[in-house]
């Protein structure tokens, strides 16, 4: 019966997205014609040489950042890479400490757990049982070797957005350095550097309709960094390597049109995830939301079915497109280390579910697909 499903409801946003056609539009040209170096000084490498510059522009406009501020990298995991070994000094590695939080995605706690072995202080905060960070621990945590503070702005598990601006308070109170990773914020909310008082921010392009294999990393100005790639002097010296003019003008236009569509995407998708979290909480007993219940992305919902393994529930739903974790390592049958940190029963975190909701998504579809999960779910208990 689910193989003569036809529509497939795609809800693993938080995944990937579809490329935006206005980004697939700006990519093209750079594909066929304009195909020169942009480090080149002829016609052919002056025009990508605009096309970088300008898709920087696009990025520091979605941000609030000044444009020289903004190097693009190749992805949210590189721009991560680049702050959290960055600001270390390898000279003399014992002499460093970096604050961080339990429930950072990979491209944060394994560098992390990388300048550990090197001898580098790093401190772990834990979070409530919502997924937030309690900035009265940033401030516990502080020692006089405290280089650098870095906690994500938005869960991409659970949605659950971090207290980033009374974080940085306190960097700033202690001379230490700033970074969020933005990964899953940006396109989503409104980010801006200056508001949030950051100085360093990580983007990841294929998150809010971007190319993937492109991202950028917002670095303040007057923050220096050992950069991660030596080599020539591109990107200001910040990350060597011919720079990808194709992937950055998708990036940028994905910037721009994010930005011009942010809050009527924030308003329409908020209303479909609300709606979805109530015929899934009416239909199903005992479900469990996991996260905070407002302070979060406007997208996302993580639910869990106690008792039941949320592999199994998708199972045979195939056109359902979802995920029990984060995808990254979605293929384990393990407890999610941010249910982990967030003292989720295992009970209960076995049988998360995690829905994340873009701008194709339609009431119709997310009304069939609550149906679905229903009646699978009420199948289940009655085996």
């Amino acid at each position: 019966m689910n193989k003569k499903h036809k529509n497939t409801v795609y809800l693993d946003h938080n995944a990937t997205t579809r490329l935006d056609p206005e980004a697939a539009k700006a990519m093209k040209p750079y594909l066929e014609e304009n195909f020169g170096n942009p480090s080149s000084q002829y016609s052919l490498g002056i025009k990508a040489k605009q096309g970088i510059e300008n898709a920087r522009k696009e990025v520091a406009g979605l941000i609030g950042a000044h444009y020289e501020e903004v190097f693009f990298t190749s992805g949210g995991s590189e721009s991560n890479n680049m702050v959290i070994k960055g600001v270390i000094d390898f000279k003399n590695p014992e002499k460093n400490h970096i604050i961080t939080s339990r429930i950072e995605h990979p491209a944060i706690l394994n560098p992390a757990l990388f300048l550990m072995e090197l001898g580098v202080k790093v401190s772990f905060l834990p979070v409530d049982g919502s997924g937030r960070v309690d900035p009265d621990d940033v401030r516990k945590a502080v020692l006089p070797e405290t280089v650098l503070i870095s906690v994500m702005l938005a869960n991409n598990e659970t949605g659950t957005i971090q207290p980033i601006r009374e974080i940085s308070g306190i960097a700033r109170e202690n001379g230490i350095s700033m970074h969020t990773d933005a990964a899953q914020a940006v396109g989503k909310i409104k980010v801006d550097v200056n508001e949030l008082d950051v100085d360093f921010l990580s983007i990841a392009g294929h998150k809010f309709y971007g190319p993937k294999g492109i991202g950028a990393l917002f670095i303040r100005s007057g923050q220096v960094i050992t950069p991660l790639i030596h080599g020539a002097a591109q990107e200001g010296g910040r990350r060597a390597g011919t720079e990808n003019t194709m992937l950055a003008a998708g990036l940028g236009a994905a910037s721009t049109t994010a930005k011009a569509r942010l809050e009527d995407d924030i308003e329409k998708i908020k209303a479909l995830r609300d709606h979805f979290q109530a015929l899934l909480f009416e239909g199903i007993d005992g479900l469990v939301l996991n996260g905070h219940p407002d302070e979060r992305l406007p997208n996302t919902l993580n639910v869990s079915v106690p008792g039941l393994e949320g592999g199994r529930i998708l199972e045979g739903l195939d056109f359902i497109m979802a995920s029990t974790g984060a995808a990254c390592h979605d293929r384990s049958i393990r407890l999610s280390h941010v249910l982990a940190a967030m003292a989720v029963p295992p009970e209960i975190g076995m049988g998360a579910l995690r829905f994340s909701l873009g701008r194709s998504n339609t009431r119709k579809e997310i009304e069939e697909a609550a149906q679905l999960i229903i009646n699978k779910v009420r199948r289940m208990k009655n085996e």
